[in-house]
């Protein structure tokens, strides 16, 4: 690796860095040291970061406020044919909450141990893909390469929190539509194996509280249609269909999590006194449902659970996504073609899979964007959300590289005849 096309040069380059640390991991560490952190998450910091990048690479930035004090960034580094549809290289700012004292280390101090593992929250999740998708651009540059697409690097926040005043408002936004977006790659998952995990699809995640009325009455007697008894029916009929579905799972060599319903009981509510049977109970459940699944005939699944519960048992959602779209993994089309050929250049084993959580491609997906979750981490446990989240320095330069190659292979997929 050069030096020049990671430290200064561009823009006076990057701040120093730590005796013989490579500057690209420099960056990431200085990055993840920024406390974007839920509940209060200083995006201020984030945004200041980022504008010293944009000037680095001497990019123009524009900022759009999606909900107040939620700002989506955008650099764009034009292409040669400024007509085509962009790349989108999409990743979020924020992270999610720590319990510190289950720690090995202080969650925002980016320690890194002396196999070269750094430790800190957004590690995985997704801070490495941001500050990957900034060194690859550098190195580009660096080599007076220029993209025929254009490409526009995104930082949204509140992904982590569903994405409502971030990507999910933004996908609306004039500003989006003008951004002409052809194909976009957001974050993945690590793989703790050899190969690399991307992902074409996401499960739709359903919430849902079942609301049980019954006779209330005295806790010395035998009292008739209970809302607890009928509470007990809906819980049997929901944990049955998960076990049938962990079944799947688990008896299916094809099958990942991404392509079964998970059910889970997550909360219960009820009940005043310990000798008053309660006049109501409710209980809520988290769902995540495949697109392969026919979610109306789910739906009426439910129903059936409810009415056979008792009489008045009603349902109602916090949640409920409706978009089933997925991105072609088919050879034939061009942006999958292009991303798979570049991997297998790189000599990079592919293995494609539904997302089994959510993130936000599902909003970009939902605008009929076609999108791949991918996150160049293998030989990596799956840390996101977990205490002592951690990558290696020499997994995310790799990532760095990576990038390299898929950025320009995606830039050169030629017009689409409607582009023409």
């Amino acid at each position: 690796m050069l030096p020049d096309k990671d430290g200064p040069g561009i823009g006076g380059g990057q701040r120093s860095s730590p005796e013989g640390e490579d500057p690209s991991v420099s960056l990431f560490r200085e990055y993840l040291r920024l406390k974007t952190v839920h509940p209060e998450p200083d995006y201020d910091a984030a945004l200041r970061f980022l504008d010293r990048i944009a000037e680095e690479l001497r990019l123009p930035m524009k900022k759009i406020e999606v909900c107040p004090g939620r700002v989506v960034s955008i650099m764009t580094w034009e292409g040669t044919k400024p007509t085509l549809k962009s790349i989108l290289l999409n990743s979020h700012t924020d992270v999610v909450p720590v319990y510190q004292e289950h720690w090995k280390y202080d969650a925002f101090s980016a320690f890194k141990d002396a196999e070269g593992n750094i430790y800190a929250r957004g590690t995985q999740d997704m801070k490495c893909v941001t500050i990957q998708y900034i060194q690859a651009i550098r190195r580009l540059m660096a080599d007076g390469w220029k993209p025929i697409r254009t490409v526009h690097l995104m930082f949204v926040p509140d992904e982590e929190v569903g994405g409502h005043k971030g990507m999910e408002t933004f996908v609306k936004h004039p500003e989006f539509q003008k951004l002409n977006i052809g194909f976009s790659l957001d974050e993945g998952l690590a793989n703790p194996g050899d190969a690399f995990t991307v992902f074409y699809g996401e499960r739709n995640p359903w919430w849902i509280t079942v609301h049980c009325p019954g006779s209330p009455g005295h806790g010395s007697r035998f009292v008739e249609n209970t809302a607890a008894e009928k509470l007990r029916h809906v819980i049997n009929s929901f944990l049955d269909f998960r076990e049938k579905e962990k079944h799947r799972l688990n008896t299916s060599e094809c099958f990942t999590l991404g392509d079964v319903t998970t059910v889970n009981m997550t909360m219960v509510k009820g009940g005043v006194a310990y000798n008053v049977i309660p006049a109501e109970m409710d209980v809520s459940f988290d769902l995540r449902i495949p697109p392969t699944v026919n979610l109306p005939e789910f739906e009426a699944k439910i129903k059936e659970w409810c009415t056979e519960a008792g009489e008045d048992v009603t349902y109602e959602f916090a949640q409920k996504h409706m978009n089933q779209n997925i991105t072609s993994t088919e050879e034939s089309d061009p942006w999958w073609s292009a991303f798979s050929a570049s991997c297998k250049a790189m000599n990079m084993t592919l293995e494609k899979e539904i997302f089994p959580a959510a993130t936000d491609s599902r909003f970009i997906r939902a605008v009929g964007i076609p999108a791949i979750g991918f996150s160049p981490m293998n030989r990596t446990p799956i840390l996101l959300h977990d205490h002592n989240e951690f990558l290696n320095e020499q997994v995310f330069l790799k990532g760095i590289s990576v990038y390299e190659k898929l950025i320009p292979a995606l830039v050169s997929v030629p017009a689409f005849p409607d582009e023409a």
